[in-house]
């Protein structure tokens, strides 16, 4: 190996973990202070760089934001990748995927605020700008495309399968909303199997609904 190859990985190690401090204080700074609040200053001063060392590697706070809340739908995917592991009935198939959705935001609450922008602010329209939202936006279609494809094997078209997702999605992120805040209690129900339902309910309904067609 020569000297300047050698150079080169040391400087690429060296700006890996710089970038990997930067996310985890980054992540600090949005938790407390959220997308509105949070600055390249403030992230930089949790990080121990000055704000310049922060342009080498993110142009904006949002770019930052956008990171990590990429870095979040990519663990999603991988989650739900390694839940489908050898299963093959799409039955199961939709059912497993629905509920690796939830599990990941259940066990990983704070990547749920950093998806609805929660951080302090609450509940409003937000963005990264136009081209970040939009490869996010493909990012988690991507981590839900799982739910998608096994309505449409079930025998679901094309519209109402992105329809059976946008409810999953919905029922889901509603389920968590109520369990992280507590509020569930007030109803003595279990979150878990209150989803589980839902996505056989919706299994058995593509099914029958398949049935009858085939008949």
């Amino acid at each position: 190996m020569s000297a300047n190859n050698s150079a080169d990985k040391r400087r690429s190690a060296v700006n890996e973990l710089k970038r990997d401090l930067i996310l985890k204080a980054a992540r600090r700074v949005f938790e407390e202070e959220g997308l509105e609040g949070a600055s390249l200053r403030a992230i930089a001063k949790v990080a121990g760089y000055t704000p310049a060392a922060l342009y080498f590697h993110f142009d904006s706070k949002e770019a930052v934001y956008a990171e990590l809340l990429s870095s979040s739908l990519d663990n999603l995917k991988q989650e739900t990748e390694r839940a489908l592991n050898q299963i093959s009935s799409p039955a199961e198939k939709l059912h497993t995927a629905a509920m690796a959705f939830f599990h990941y935001y259940r066990d990983n609450p704070r990547d749920l605020d950093l998806g609805f922008y929660l951080f302090r602010g609450g509940m409003k329209p937000r963005g990264l700008g136009q081209e970040r939202d939009a490869m996010l936006n493909r990012q988690l279609q991507n981590g839900l495309q799982p739910i998608t494809d096994a309505a449409v094997a079930l025998g679901a078209g094309a519209a109402q399968a992105r329809e059976i997702t946008a409810s999953l999605f919905a029922h889901a992120t509603g389920l968590l909303l109520l369990a992280h805040t507590g509020r569930i209690r007030i109803f003595g129900v279990e979150v878990e199997a209150m989803m589980g339902d839902f996505a056989t309910t919706l299994t058995r309904q593509i099914e029958e609904e398949n049935s009858h067609v085939d008949h």
